[in-house]
C-alpha cells in the first residue's frame, strides 16, 4: 500500500456522505447508522486520504449476504480481518480510498471506541496536531510499508484512545 499523508481536505466530509448514501440504499432494513471516523473525519488533521466509515447494522451475520452490492461499489470484502465481530471492506487497492468497519448495533465497546477517539481529537487540538505530525513523519519513513507505519503509530494511538474513552464518559 502507498502511504501518503496530506493536509486536511474539507471535501472528505462530502465523500463520506456520498458513500454513506450508496451503502444505505442497498442495506435498507439492516442499516442502523453510520459515522465518518478516522483521521479524515477530524477537521484540521493531516491524514492518509482514506474515508473511514463506521457502519452499524442490525445483524452482522446478515451483512455477509450483501457481498455483491459492496463489490459492485468497488469494495473488497475482507470478513472479520482480525477483529472478532467486525466486517471489513476496503476500496481502491494499493491506493485505497475508503474503508468500512462494520459492527452489530450491540457491539458497544468497538463502536464507542471509534467514536470516542474521533471526538477526542476534534476537541483536543494539541493532541490532534501531535498525531498529524507523527503520521507525516511515519509516512516519510515508511512510504510503502503499512505495517511499519501502523506500528509507529501504535503506542500514541493506545495512549490517546485510553484518554479518549475516559474523556468520553466524562462529557456524556
Amino acid at each position: 500500500m502507498n502511504i501518503k499523508v496530506v493536509e486536511y481536505d474539507q471535501n472528505w466530509k462530502t465523500e463520506y456522505e456520498k458513500e454513506e448514501q450508496s451503502i444505505k440504499s442497498f442495506l435498507q432494513d439492516e442499516w442502523v447508522s453510520s459515522f465518518h471516523i478516522g483521521s479524515t473525519s477530524v477537521p484540521g488533521l493531516k491524514a492518509k486520504p482514506i474515508i473511514d466509515i463506521l457502519l452499524v447494522v442490525n445483524d452482522i451475520h446478515k451483512l455477509d449476504s450483501f457481498s455483491k452490492p459492496f463489490e459492485d461499489l468497488g469494495y473488497e470484502v475482507m470478513g472479520e480481518f482480525g477483529i472478532a465481530g467486525r466486517r471489513y471492506f476496503r476500496k481502491g487497492g494499493d491506493n485505497r480510498t475508503h474503508q468500512i468497519h462494520a459492527f452489530q448495533y450491540n457491539n458497544i465497546e468497538e463502536i464507542e471506541r471509534h467514536l470516542a477517539f474521533r471526538d477526542y481529537l476534534r476537541e483536543h487540538p494539541e493532541v490532534c496536531k501531535q498525531y498529524g505530525e507523527l503520521k507525516s513523519k511515519l509516512a516519510e519513513k515508511y512510504p510503502n510499508d503499512i505495517d511499519g507505519y501502523g506500528d509507529g503509530k501504535d503506542d500514541f494511538v493506545k495512549i490517546v484512545e485510553k484518554d479518549a474513552i475516559k474523556w468520553h464518559w466524562t462529557v456524556r
